[in-house]
């Protein structure tokens, strides 16, 4: 009797202890802090991102068209300039000479051919003959000077170029030569008629050769093809200029151009003329511009597509080369259900989730899609309404239906107290 009743007082402190114990914890569990904001009722934009590089609105590498030395500069790097202002001279006084000899010859084949117009064949013949006689002595003496020049160039007495003058000089009176020549064959073999044609051909291709001159003679002034600031100028006066190497360089900053590479699973929305923003990596300005390009393909080894956004450049602040980061707005929900990003939370099997505080301070959780995100700010396509509570700090942990405890500012740590 007396163990049966030891048994039974055992018992009883046994469930007495563990009835205290569930007590204590129930009474030492706290409600979870968090802080919460309200579901708003916000526009809210669909933003594609990229980061790219800045590029002039317009460049021109100002080529020259022939080989001479720079006469004159008018223009250095960093000067402003229009399109159409001179900026610099080449020396043009071998150009100079050949068009006046051009000149003359053309106005001697003009003569000609009033002459032939209006002269009978023997008189005619006669001043034929005089000029295949005057030209054979001026072929004679350029094939004399251009073999000295030759004898002297291949001794390293004469530069190249006095050379090349000397050719051009001899293949000048040779075609001359040789069509007074044939002017005279005409005249003796055939009519009137035929002899004016062929003076005619000689005023013709006097014309084209003075044309060429003149042109080859406007060349030695540069000009401006676009309005802009000059980045280069790698020559000096006096060195020469070649074709094949850029004069100056002019670019006009008044207005940047951000080439940026989007992944193509988000470049699909990014239309011509959308509104973007553009911002300086290391300074943080800002310039608002458009799009103007969209590539019409994907660039196989990136698999990006590469948009053009241009914006105005006041006070040309943004410099070409500089690298940014540009923001395109792809379309506009205006009455969106707008949260902080801090308020989603991972969901069941993968998708999303937010905490919807009651007013008892009890957190339900709500699974949710999200749609347009920008910055921190997401858009809820479903599953809160505007007015709600939800948890954007402390939320991650906290169960469905647990009490939580609201906080208007993030508790002060014990050091604080």
């Amino acid at each position: 009797m007396q163990k049966n009743t030891h048994f039974a007082l055992l018992i009883a402190a046994a469930l007495l202890t563990s009835g205290c114990s569930k007590k204590e914890a129930a009474e030492t569990e706290q409600p979870a802090p968090v802080q919460v904001t309200a579901v708003t009722q916000a526009a809210i934009h669909n933003v594609v991102s990229g980061d790219g590089i800045l590029f002039p609105y317009d460049q021109a590498s100002v080529m020259p068209k022939i080989s001479a030395p720079v006469q004159k500069f008018y223009v250095n790097r960093g000067d402003h300039v229009k399109q159409g202002q001179l900026l610099a001279e080449l020396e043009n006084r071998d150009l100079t000479a050949q068009a006046a000899e051009s000149k003359g010859a053309l106005d001697q084949a003009e003569s000609n051919l009033r002459s032939t117009t209006g002269a009978a064949i023997p008189e005619s013949v006669v001043k034929a003959q005089t000029d295949v006689d005057a030209d054979k002595a001026v072929v004679d003496a350029a094939k004399s000077v251009l073999d000295a020049r030759q004898q002297l160039f291949k001794d390293g007495a004469l530069p190249r170029r006095q050379v090349e003058e000397a050719q051009v000089t001899y293949a000048q009176a040779n075609r001359d030569y040789l069509s007074s020549q044939e002017h005279l064959r005409a005249l003796q073999s055939v009519a009137k008629e035929e002899q004016v044609k062929t003076a005619t051909a000689q005023v013709s291709a006097a014309e084209a050769h003075q044309r060429s001159l003149d042109a080859a003679l406007s060349y030695a002034k540069i000009y401006s093809p676009i309005g802009g600031v000059i980045a280069d100028r790698p020559l000096w006066t006096g060195e020469m200029a070649s074709p094949t190497t850029p004069l100056l360089t002019v670019m006009d900053t008044s207005r940047v151009v951000a080439r940026v590479n989007i992944a193509q699973a988000l470049a699909a929305p990014v239309k011509v003329g959308q509104s973007a923003t553009i911002t300086l990596t290391d300074t943080g300005d800002k310039l608002q511009g458009k799009v103007t390009v969209v590539s019409p393909a994907t660039d196989p080894n990136s698999t990006t597509v590469q948009v053009w956004v241009q914006a105005d450049n006041p006070g040309e602040k943004l410099k070409p080369g500089a690298s940014v980061h540009v923001g395109v707005v792809t379309g506009e929900d205006a009455n969106a259900m707008v949260v902080p990003a801090t308020a989603i939370l991972p969901g069941e099997e993968g998708g999303t989730a937010v905490l919807v505080v009651s007013s008892d301070s009890i957190a339900h959780v709500r699974k949710v899609d999200v749609g347009i995100r920008e910055g921190d700010k997401v858009q809820l396509l479903n599953g809160v309404k505007p007015g709600e509570s939800v948890v954007i700090v402390g939320g991650l942990g906290v169960d469905d239906k647990a009490k939580v405890k609201v906080l208007t500012q993030p508790e002060e740590s014990d050091d604080e107290q």
